[in-house]
């Protein structure tokens, strides 16, 4: 899939660090997570907060995903679904800037609000 100058998608099957890990999350224009069961999803929190806030990339997420109760400006997908996830990819890709921002802004201001500090405090 692709051309020789053209490679939309990247498989990447080894370990890395946290560094490499984050600037691949930031030049990615799509973060698509998509568990089919899973709890608090670090992935998709991590892949907003190592977006540029001038050119945010977008999260298409899994519903199933229990990060989705949480970043309200990610477009919401049944995995099991593969015509709704191509929209949705086509979606994200061709979604105006300021559209793209709001909805960073929105999940970057949870994510804020909602650190390590106030998780334990939720526990008191």
């Amino acid at each position: 899939f692709g051309t020789a100058d053209w490679v939309p998608t990247r498989y990447i099957n080894q370990s890395l660090g946290r560094g490499v890990l984050a600037g691949l999350y930031r030049f990615a224009k799509v973060g698509l997570v998509t568990p089919l069961k899973d709890g608090m999803n670090l992935v998709a929190k991590e892949y907003v907060a190592a977006q540029d806030p001038e050119d945010p990339g977008v999260l298409v997420l899994s519903r199933f995903a229990g990060a989705a109760r949480e970043l309200k400006g990610a477009l919401l997908i049944n995995p099991y679904d593969s015509e709704m996830t191509a929209r949705t990819i086509e979606k994200a890709l061709s979604m105006p800037l300021e559209e793209r921002r709001q909805r960073w802004r929105g999940m970057m201001d949870h994510l804020l609000s909602h650190d390590i500090s106030r998780w334990c405090d939720d526990f008191s």
